[in-house]
């Protein structure tokens, strides 16, 4: 078993953990994974004969990427370890504990993140082309149209009631990562598969659930399953590769980046916080689009010199 981190240094990664609950509403499995990098790092400090966090500096921090690289962790995992090293030294900076953060000044090489292909158009209305009496097909379609038509996020579709969807509005009503919540426009497609499964739920509904889409059984649908259904119904269509949810969201900022340009409007649909993760979801140029938006946006153009 682990040793257990020292009081003085676990009483800090505590009250981290409480801040990221509490103040930044991160999810549970966000706080664990803060918790476990912390106390690992805890450990390697006090075998390096360090006492407590306010004596970090930036050698020790490279100690720790160095350690780990020895310990052959992977890129990924080392940037990600650093990573939670980083943001929880600015913590202690907002505390008042330290003056800087010695973890920005270190670095660490990341593998390229390989990202999903994405379905193209006629591969995405193969897959849609379902038209079946069936009141679970009729729920899977209504699923892929809300995903591929606004992009939304696996875990926040399954987090959707039945008020967040305005369809005399067009819009629907999402709750993303940190509790954030944004308003995503929904139409055509989506939204006629959307109202034909409302037609259908009560049927299968068991006991009083406000879950917009809901299993065979009558509670709300897991992850697993719809991960599962999409996987089977890409086989069942014909469609050459494999069928995830998060694929539906890439396809979705792809074609939409494609037609439009438009990188700020996907941006807000996807719900991120800054355009060079909106960019990870495409294929296409970044300074490209970004000219796009410049060239396209009235408050992006530079003044012209006198």
């Amino acid at each position: 078993m682990p040793n257990p981190t020292p009081k003085a240094f676990q009483a800090w990664i505590d009250s981290f953990i409480a801040y990221l609950h509490n103040e930044r509403g991160m999810s549970e499995h966000t706080q664990s994974n803060y918790q476990r990098q912390l106390s690992i790092i805890a450990e390697q400090l006090v075998s390096f004969g360090v006492e407590e966090w306010q004596h970090v500096d930036i050698a020790w921090v490279r100690q720790i990427a160095a350690k780990g690289a020895r310990e052959g962790l992977k890129p990924n995992s080392l940037a990600t370890r650093l990573s939670c090293l980083r943001s929880f030294l600015d913590y202690l900076v907002l505390k008042g504990e330290l003056t800087a953060n010695p973890a920005k000044g270190v670095s660490t090489p990341r593998n390229h993140k390989r990202l999903p292909k994405n379905l193209d158009v006629d591969e995405t209305g193969q897959l849609l082309d379902i038209d079946m009496d069936d009141p679970l097909a009729i729920r899977d379609r209504a699923i892929m149209e809300l995903m591929y038509g606004t992009g939304m996020r696996l875990s926040e579709l399954i987090q959707l009631n039945i008020r967040d969807v305005q369809g005399d509005r067009g819009e629907i009503r999402v709750i993303g990562k940190g509790d954030k919540e944004r308003i995503v426009p929904f139409s055509g497609e989506a939204m006629r598969w959307v109202q034909l499964w409302l037609k259908e739920r009560p049927a299968l509904l068991k006991a009083e659930d406000e879950a917009l889409f809901i299993s065979k059984r009558g509670t709300r649908i897991s992850h697993r399953n719809v991960q599962k259904r999409l996987s089977e119904w890409g086989i069942k269509q014909g469609v050459s590769s494999h069928v995830t949810p998060h694929k539906l969201r890439h396809s979705f900022a792809t074609h939409i980046l494609e037609s439009s340009g438009n990188l700020r409007a996907v941006q807000e649909m996807l719900g991120h916080e800054s355009l060079s993760t909106t960019q990870v979801y495409t294929h296409l140029d970044f300074q490209h689009l970004a000219q796009a938006y410049d060239k396209a946006h009235p408050r992006a153009k530079k003044k012209s010199e006198s």
